[in-house]
């Protein structure tokens, strides 16, 4: 028998590092699924409370799992009540020493991106997100989602071939 094996999740230090190693994680997949801070950190802070409340019901080993699913099916829960879309923070007014045509251009980009993004089917835009901004392994988002390593090829090639064909010089 393995020494984790006796490990509860009711025990503070194991319940910890659970939050530790994977609160992060599981906030940006929920956030790029809501496309909003408040409600992504409200879905992981009741994962973690449902997951106390089950602590005796959950094995360390399935924590992680349980944790996403739960946190998945909250986002779902508010999906469904208000067909939330991803958006990005709306960038402040700032001094830049760029040209107004510069300017122009980067929010011309900036505006076809977003909309490019917004096109996405959710599991395209997720699955591009998680891989090129947080750097995701495709095995660690196909951990995530609960499907194969190739189905998350195949979102990969579907999200990068419809971005292609919507923004010119990606």
């Amino acid at each position: 028998m393995k020494a984790e094996e006796h490990l509860n999740v009711c025990e503070e230090q194991v319940y910890k590092k659970i939050f530790n190693k994977t609160s992060k994680t599981i906030f940006n997949y929920i956030y790029y699924k809501f496309g909003n801070e408040e409600k992504a950190n409200d879905a992981v802070q009741e994962a973690f409370v449902k997951l106390w409340e089950n602590c005796s019901k959950v094995v360390p080993e399935k924590a992680k799992s349980y944790l996403y699913t739960v946190a998945n099916n909250l986002y779902l829960n508010v999906i469904k009540a208000e067909k939330v879309r991803l958006k990005y923070a709306e960038s402040t007014l700032k001094t830049t020493n760029e040209t107004p045509e510069f300017l122009m251009e980067e929010n011309q980009f900036k505006e076809k991106l977003e909309n490019a993004l917004n096109s996405l089917p959710e599991n395209q835009r997720t699955t591009f997100l998680l891989n090129r901004i947080d750097g995701k392994k495709y095995a660690e988002i196909a951990e995530m989602d609960g499907v194969s390593v190739k189905a998350i090829e195949k979102r990969m090639h579907l999200a990068l071939k419809s971005l292609r064909e919507q923004i010119d010089g990606i």
